[in-house]
């Protein structure tokens, strides 16, 4: 599971310091066929561009059938953290109640999640 997510100090032309977050973890998209060979169709860092851009099934594969979202850790050779394949996606409250519980991301980020997959 992933731990407390760094911080990176930026610093700023005027002399001034923010502090960015750096993401650990992506969520990673695919579409899959009927034999279940699969296209990735995005990577997305931000729960707003996932549910913006990235669910659902797109044009730019031929790979129809279904598709996954997977949420997995950066520079890791590990299986993905959390996986949610269509067409019921499981019980994604649960399973991203840790990232909640981590500060990784919020409740209504979760519900935002949840309600696009519907």
């Amino acid at each position: 599971m992933v731990g407390e997510v760094p911080r990176i100090k930026a610093d700023k032309d005027k002399g001034y310091e923010k502090i960015m977050r750096f993401r650990r973890i992506y969520w990673v998209t695919e579409q899959i066929d009927s034999d279940g060979m699969s296209h990735v169709t995005g990577v997305f860092t931000s729960v707003h561009d996932l549910v913006e851009n990235g669910v659902g099934l797109r044009d730019i594969s031929d790979k129809q059938s279904g598709y996954r979202i997977s949420l997995v850790e950066l520079d890791s050779k590990e299986m993905p953290l959390c996986v949610f394949c269509s067409p019921d996606f499981g019980d994604v409250e649960s399973a991203l109640q840790p990232f909640v519980e981590s500060g990784e991301m919020t409740a209504e980020e979760v519900a935002r999640i949840r309600e696009a997959l519907k």
